[in-house]
């Protein structure tokens, strides 16, 4: 029915009514909008007096006035009161006001009648109010509000929006979205106005970015877009409401920044500075920072702080040599380069990788570099970089390098949390690298040391053919704990020595190397294997006793006293070959006992009592002596190569005796064989191994005669040292050594007791030794010039290489050593008459 169809214009809502008045005061027509408005049918009205029919009674008596003014051809305008219908309601009024507009007409004969039209006054009121309401919302509203027609042009934009965009409200009548966005987002926004005037579908949360007149700045919106109809139903067009949400996207971003530069600074403290190696920390550094902070990088370091030189290059005036030591780029194409930022004009082109280059003085590379300042370099035209950030790399206020970050064209700019970030990365990676630079030079002394606490390679022996190995537990120190050791000894005899100290490390090392000089020096005193193990094992425990005492507490004491006696306890064993008897002596400290292969035979472990470590103190040690036949392969070593977290000693012991069965190859190859057979389990402990093959010397090689105590025994040892040096074709060294072994016998006469033996032995070296039953040690002194003796010994040190005197079972022994006739070489020396005029 019509009643309940949609409004369709103004009027609809002001509910607009009409009825007409006869000549006679009567109303002859009551529209059907009347009948709504005042409750009264037309069949109650039509014939009646309109003031009876709806006016309430206190009021008629003045309705009546009114009405036979306008039957006299008055025209009025006013507010009447008005019965309201029943059935509006409990608590709703029972008088409503009408406004009655009452135009005076005539009928075709000529009669005054009127046509009143009638409005409800509360709707009008609330029409006004929804107005007032409408256009305060839409002109004080803080977002921007744009209402489009059905062909997408504006009809109505609210002072928000034209504030934003300039001009006033009427002037962006008629405007489209291309006045406002660029192309591809007016496209998306025209797509969008078209789907929601298509469909009905309302469009939230549309972000955009428009660039508002006059400004550089892009602001981001959030639109939202919705159909709107006309009174009956009609879309007529698309309302827009554009909220400015740039400050959020600013934060969103600045959120994000910080989010990336936080884990781009967590990735740094990971992965920067894992090595203390210089140019794998510097491509640490590029790892991190390309692509997650820049496209391109590459970091220079001071030429003289990779050359190790003991004070790197402070900030100076920036002009000192560099290294390019790492590049990284996340593009394709293009070198790392900056106006102004390049090395000098003898270098031209791109520095590469490993170039060393400087920087002009001038250029802005230079400047961070002579400041400690960072600089940001703006792409050359036409160059793949537009923007270079030159830091430089400080540590501990030193400048040890210069890190470049690189952006390519189309990536975001630098900004200042950029900067701050690109500081943060370089000083973390320039300590790092000067930590790296300090360990290098420390570990480099520290190597120098432990190389020097090693014997020289090859070692050599008389009588001997030997072969060893080391391997360090910590291949970063080169040296452990372990040592071993070939001494020369007078007569033609070694020392071979193999030791471990407790613990590891470079702290190890040192006592092992105090550990071997003692050995060393002991060894050269000529004592026997149990004495040298005796007093090695006082001095072990004067090593670990610590200094100063009185000035520190008992607890501390105590501690450093634990942890000094730890590192200085060690096993050793010490044995001492004699080529000519072909008997070697042991004495064991602790250690594991050495291996004879006998050839022909399985390989044994020589029964040597253990001993305790050295360090430990109180108990004596014992010497075992074995004669070794020739050929026979000794071997002496550390538990690191029979003994390991996955098998015990006894097995490792076994699989090393069989490693040894065959021993007939070169010294060299059998210790190559026995560390490629065993399991090692290298890195878990030091290894040293010493490996000799018996070679006797051989009987034409020795003279060795008896002379009775008497004063002829002089002539005769002079008589034989003369046969022996002639058969060996020695004439040059007759005289020498005729007139040293008449000293030494001489003295052997005087000051000696029992037989006196002479033995000469020839192998590198000539040696000569005069033994006796006297334990009085020979004693050289300066004879005065009234002295009629006391020259010999002084004669024996002037025409010796080598002289020294030693205890023996049955008394002493006294030394001395020529060095072999060279040819050329000799012409120089003085000759003996030469000597004695000397003196």
């Amino acid at each position: 029915m019509w009643q309940n169809s949609p409004p369709g214009s103004i009027y609809d809502y002001i509910r607009v009514a009409s009825f007409s008045i006869g000549p006679g005061g009567l109303v002859e027509q009551w529209s059907k909008r009347a009948e709504e408005l005042f409750g009264l049918p037309a069949s109650d009205v039509v014939g009646r007096d309109p003031v009876d029919a709806f006016m309430p009674p206190e009021l008629r008596t003045r309705g009546r006035r009114r009405l036979a003014e306008i039957l006299d051809g008055k025209e009025w305008t006013g507010f009447v009161p008005f019965r309201m219908p029943d059935g509006e309601g409990a608590g709703a009024p029972a008088h409503g006001m009408a406004e009655i507009y009452v135009m005076p007409s005539a009928t075709a004969d000529g009669e005054q009648a009127a046509l009143c039209l009638v409005v409800d006054v509360r709707a009008v009121r609330r029409i006004e109010t929804d107005l007032a309401a409408s256009q305060a919302i839409f002109g004080q509203s803080p977002f921007g509000f744009l209402l489009f027609g059905t062909d997408f042009t504006v009809q109505r934009a609210n002072k928000r929006f034209a504030t934003v965009f300039g001009g006033a409200v009427e002037d962006h009548r008629g405007r489209t979205v291309h006045d406002y966005l660029a192309p591809a987002e007016a496209g998306r926004m025209t797509a969008a106005l078209e789907r929601v005037l298509e469909t009905g579908e309302a469009v939230t949360d549309m972000q955009l970015v428009g660039t508002a007149p006059g400004e550089a700045e892009r602001r981001h919106w959030s639109v939202n877009l919705y159909r709107v109809h006309s009174g009956a139903g009609r879309p007529v067009g698309v309302a827009g409401l554009a909220t400015d949400v740039t400050r959020r996207h600013v934060a969103a971003r600045e959120a994000a920044d910080a989010r990336r530069n936080l884990a781009l600074l967590n990735e740094a403290g990971a992965r920067i500075g894992n090595s203390l190696d210089l140019e794998t920390t510097a491509r640490e550094l590029l790892d991190v920072a390309v692509p997650g902070f820049c496209d391109l990088a590459s970091v220079d370091l001071y030429q003289g702080l990779l050359a190790g030189d003991e004070t790197p290059p402070g900030r100076a005036d920036g002009s000192a040599e560099l290294r390019r030591v790492a590049f990284a780029s996340a593009v394709s194409e293009g070198p790392l380069a900056a106006p102004d930022c390049v090395a000098d004009d003898d270098a031209p082109g791109p520095t590469e990788v490993g170039d060393v280059h400087r920087y002009p003085f001038n250029s802005p590379c230079g400047s961070a570099l002579r400041t400690a300042r960072v600089q940001t370099v703006p792409g050359e035209d036409g160059s793949l970089v537009h923007t270079t950030l030159a830091v430089p790399m400080v540590a501990h206020d030193t400048v040890v390098g210069l890190a470049q970050f690189s952006r390519t064209k189309g990536s975001e700019p630098f900004g200042e949390r950029d900067l701050a970030l690109a500081t943060e990365l370089a000083a973390r990676a320039a300590v790092c690298i000067d930590n790296a630079r300090l360990y290098r030079r420390e570990h480099e002394r520290a190597l120098i040391l432990q190389r020097s606490l090693l014997p020289p390679g090859d070692p050599e022996a008389a009588g001997l053919d030997i072969a060893c190995r080391y391997l360090p537990g910590n291949t970063a120190t080169e040296v452990g704990g372990d040592w071993f050791d070939v001494i020369e000894l007078p007569g033609h005899r070694t020392a071979l020595v193999v030791g471990d100290v407790m613990g590891r490390g470079l702290r190890a090392a040192v006592a092992m190397g105090e550990l071997r000089t003692a050995v060393r020096t002991l060894a050269l005193l000529d004592l026997e294997p149990a004495e040298v193990l005796s007093a090695l094992d006082e001095i072990a425990r004067g090593l670990g006793t610590p200094s100063g005492a009185q000035h520190a507490s008992r607890a501390s004491h105590k501690a450093r006293e634990a942890d000094l006696s730890e590192v200085y306890l060690a096993t050793c064993v010490y044995a001492v070959y004699d080529p000519v008897t072909r008997r070697c002596t042991f004495a064991n400290a602790g250690h594991l006992p050495p291996v004879l292969v006998e050839p022909g035979e399985e390989a044994l472990l020589l029964d040597v009592p253990p001993g305790m470590p050295l360090g430990v103190g109180g108990e004596p040690f014992e010497e075992v002596e074995v004669e070794v036949p020739e050929g026979a392969l000794l071997a002496l070593y550390t538990d690191g190569l029979v003994e390991s977290r996955d098998h015990p000693l006894d097995e490792g012991l076994m699989a090393f005796r069989a490693a040894l069965t065959d021993p007939a190859h070169p010294l060299e190859d059998v210790c190559d064989h026995v560390l490629n057979t065993l399991d090692t389990r290298h890195g878990e402990d030091d290894i040293a191994l010493l490996m000799a093959r018996i070679q006797g010397m051989p009987a034409e090689s020795v003279g060795d005669w008896s002379l009775p105590r008497e004063p002829r025994s002089v002539g005769r040892a002079r008589e034989l040292a003369r046969a022996q040096l002639v058969t060996w074709g020695l004439e040059d060294l007759v005289d020498t050594t005729e007139l040293l072994v008449s000293e030494l016998v001489t003295n052997a006469l005087r000051y000696g007791e029992g037989d006196i033996r002479l033995r000469l032995l020839l192998d590198r070296t000539l040696v000569c030794e005069v033994w006796d039953a006297g334990l009085v040690q020979p004693r050289r002194r300066r004879a005065r010039d009234t002295d009629e003796g006391g020259r010999g010994l002084q004669l024996v040190g002037l025409l010796s290489a080598a002289w020294g005197s030693r205890r023996t079972p049955r008394g002493k022994t006294v030394w001395f050593e020529l060095a072999l006739p060279t040819g050329e070489a000799d012409k120089g020396e003085l000759s003996v008459d030469q000597l004695l005029s000397l003196f």
